[in-house]
């Protein structure tokens, strides 16, 4: 079995996640990627892999594929598409387009859910009657990068004018701010089924930005899984996994954005670590054509966990960081008080932070697993009190 897997640069889900998923499944993995040089010791063939085209002449150049795969947010579609060329199980690159562009994304909610969007084009002005306060974002974007909430006419404006400094040839999206809490719904589908995987409740940073700081685990209310599917079905989303975004408003649940791949910034693995299951590579293996009805999402392997992303609060040089730190594999031994502690440091000394009010100022990410809440914020408080990040 051939996987072929795009990407650009190196992501913890790739090279903690998918590539030993794929060893342990067995498989010969190559690498697509424009970043050749960053993946020693694999087999790598250099691509455009944003092109479809390119991704597809690379691939019936080298060996025949078996699976091609990406988590790349930037490269579903275009992975989508070579998939399909060589008939291969894959998602529909429609959706993947759709999922990605949150004004497409909109348009194709607007049946299922009545948020008021507004494109806003290149060199275009700020439309008036919006229903402010707004929140402003790129279409295309990722990471909160130049993600803000304004509460008028003005303020949009300015922002738009800065967001486009910055984006001047990018489509921005302004759309009314939906004001409840943060959730998350995870979901793995064949194209035919699609089975919740789980979810988790998202603790944001002070407005006017929307860093994520927490995540904690929360399957979805009962009562907001017939919204969110028929969302997800409006969108076109039924294969692989989906990372979704909505928030619990007075008007029940609105989806604030469809991430067509795995959850990022160390969640997968704290999925993993709760269900405990291969996710990784459960994954690779519905993109080889195994039906999800093959496994059981229904169980819990631990009670409760998080993830507490460390954030810069002010910008400088690090001079104090924690350790990296991981229990002992495969079978970590419990700890008295029954939470293990992950600690990935993004930063290290002697790096200068500069803060963005986005996902960008993440330090480092804590991932902890544990019998309940109470015991797990005691862990993770514990850690940050004795190893804590020293900015000067």
């Amino acid at each position: 079995m051939r996987l072929y897997l795009s990407t650009l640069n190196p992501t913890d889900s790739v090279t903690g996640g998918f590539l030993p998923a794929a060893a342990a499944l067995g498989w010969d993995v190559t690498i697509l990627t424009d970043q050749p040089d960053r993946y020693p010791g694999y087999d790598v063939v250099a691509a455009d892999v944003h092109d479809p085209r390119a991704v597809i002449d690379a691939v019936a150049a080298h060996h025949r594929p078996d699976v091609i795969f990406s988590n790349s947010d930037h490269l579903q579609a275009a992975t989508a598409l070579a998939a399909g060329y060589f008939d291969l199980p894959g998602k529909d690159w429609r959706a993947c387009v759709t999922a990605k562009n949150k004004a497409l994304s909109r348009r194709a909610l607007a049946a299922v859910e009545p948020v008021r969007s507004v494109r806003l084009p290149p060199g275009g002005g700020v439309p008036p009657g919006l229903p402010y306060p707004v929140v402003v974002k790129p279409a295309l974007g990722v990471a909160s990068e130049d993600v803000v909430l304004v509460d008028g006419p003005d303020a949009l404006a300015a922002a738009v004018a800065a967001i486009r400094e910055r984006r001047p040839d990018e489509v921005l999206v302004a759309e009314e701010f939906l004001d409840g809490p943060v959730r998350t719904l995870e979901t793995l589908g064949d194209g035919t089924t699609r089975e919740v995987a789980g979810g988790f409740a998202t603790t944001l940073g002070p407005l006017p930005r929307f860093v994520e700081e927490r995540l904690d685990w929360r399957p979805p209310d009962p009562d907001h899984l017939a919204h969110l599917g028929a969302a997800l079905d409006a969108a076109g989303v039924g294969f692989g996994m989906c990372h979704t975004e909505y928030a619990v408003t007075p008007d029940g649940p609105r989806v604030i954005e469809i991430n067509y791949r795995l959850i990022g910034d160390n969640c997968d693995f704290l999925l993993a670590d709760l269900l405990g299951v291969p996710l990784h590579q459960w994954i690779l293996r519905v993109h080889a054509g195994e039906a999800v009805s093959s496994f059981d999402l229904g169980g819990l392997r631990a009670a409760y966990g998080s993830v507490v992303s460390l954030v810069a609060e002010r910008s400088g040089t690090v001079t104090a960081a924690p350790p990296d730190l991981s229990p002992p594999d495969p079978s970590p031994a419990e700890p008295a008080d029954g939470v293990r502690l992950w600690h990935r440091a993004l930063r290290r000394i002697g790096d200068h932070v500069e803060v963005t009010g986005t996902n960008r100022d993440y330090l480092g990410l804590l991932r902890a697993v544990g019998p309940d809440a109470a015991v797990v914020d005691a862990a993770v408080d514990t850690f940050r009190k004795e190893h804590p990040w020293v900015l000067a």
